[in-house]
């Protein structure tokens, strides 16, 4: 199989996902857009050459619907040769884009793609695109389908995490994510959204608050023991793991992953591909993989896919220098660093989405390069990124730097 480097990456900051959020008039082909722009610009890339454009995208309507990838390339420019796809499997969307792509350039089928992911969830609310697993009984009892919160709780609850762990888990994610925007560790990925004069919209992730501290977290109410208890969610969960008694809600606004804007592409190629356009490749990927999960519990699909990536590539975890898993909730991280005994020194050095928002589609390939940064800045070799997904499900990619 031919080898699959990195060559570059860019994101957009992440705008907080409500009207009076700064990236809320920017639709969401404009934001993908602002990444293929900055990606060829970077790269010099001649684009009539890009094998493909693939991007991953939840909810891909209204104005992120139309194969919002191929859409973009017309906004930025690019050669009308470059094609583009749109995926999504839910909050892995943008992870999933750099893994097709990975496949496509390993099976000899393309030298040159760009991956990556957009939402604007200010402008397309979440769930808006509808499916059966919401809707449909036939689907979501089998699935136990629930809010994810409740399941977030129900992983609480099982594997012994009380509020005051998650909240303090909140509190080290937002500052970390304070002292990395002011370290200028995202200097070199994240470029600014402006305007059609060229004036600056946006350049810094909008949601965070670094002075969040454990008394102004204790203010706030569990956001989801109303749907767990009175919409009968509690029951489904306990339906699944008859062993818990009683769910203990401990999730919030606060210790959950930000609802917000944004978009990201990385630059994806074969050796030869990046010869041609005298492109330095950063990184390879190693390995990737995908799962399903316990669909009650659906966000531990990480730790599932963490143990099959890892007896496919026949690594150890003591092998990864560093973690990277998207904070969709803290109970998920704490569950993971539990399962594998990762010391929070080596996972989301940087804080996560808890901290700078979770842009549904983007956040995969985002998450790969805040570690590839990462990785670089501390001189160190290899990362393992993954994420959870809604209806039970992991995905996660092992790169090493070149």
């Amino acid at each position: 199989m031919t080898e699959v480097f990195i060559y570059d990456h860019v994101r957009t900051p992440r705008g907080r996902g409500k009207k009076d959020g700064a990236l809320h008039e920017v639709p969401s082909v404009r934001l993908a857009a602002k990444t293929l722009e900055a990606i060829r610009d970077r790269n010099g890339l001649d684009t009539s050459r890009v094998d493909d454009i693939i991007m991953g995208c939840v909810d891909p309507v209204m104005d992120a619907g139309a194969v919002i990838p191929k859409a973009a390339a017309f906004e930025a420019g690019y050669s009308t040769r470059a094609p583009g796809m749109q995926i999504s499997r839910f909050c892995a969307s943008g992870l999933d884009a750099v893994n097709f792509a990975a496949g496509k350039v390993a099976a000899g089928s393309d030298d040159i793609v760009i991956a990556g992911g957009v939402e604007s969830m200010s402008r397309v609310g979440m769930g808006m695109s509808g499916g059966s697993w919401y809707m449909d009984p036939s689907v979501n009892f089998p699935a136990y389908f629930m809010p994810q919160g409740v399941s977030a709780d129900l992983i609480a609850t099982k594997y012994g995490f009380s509020r005051d762990d998650v909240d303090a888990y909140a509190v080290e994610s937002q500052k970390r994510a304070g002292k990395a925007w002011d370290a200028g560790y995202f200097k070199n990925s994240v470029i600014p959204v402006k305007d059609q004069n060229g004036l600056t919209i946006l350049d810094r992730d909008e949601h965070m608050r670094p002075t969040t501290d454990m008394q102004s977290l204790a203010s706030l109410n569990p956001s989801f023991q109303m749907p767990g208890e009175m919409g009968g969610f509690e029951a489904v969960g306990i339906q699944a793991h008859p062993e818990i008694e009683r769910i203990n809600y401990v999730h919030h606004a606060g210790n959950s992953s930000g609802i917000v804007d944004g978009a990201a592409a990385v630059l994806i190629g074969s050796r030869a591909g990046g010869e041609s356009m005298n492109l330095k490749p950063r990184a390879r990927i190693r390995h990737f993989a995908n799962i399903g999960s316990d669909p009650a519990l659906m966000l531990t699909g990480p730790v599932d896919v963490t143990e099959k990536l890892l007896a496919r590539s026949g690594m150890k975890i003591s092998d990864i220098d560093l973690f990277e898993l998207n904070e969709a909730f803290a109970a998920v991280v704490l569950r993971y660093m539990q399962a594998f005994e990762i010391s929070h020194d080596k996972i989301n050095v940087n804080g996560g989405a808890i901290a700078m928002g979770h842009p549904l589609g983007a956040t995969g390939a985002m998450i790969l390069g805040t570690v590839l940064d990462e990785l670089e800045r501390r001189d160190l070799n290899t990362a393992l990124v993954t994420l959870c997904i809604g209806a039970g499900m992991g995905t996660a990619t092992i790169i090493e730097r070149v």
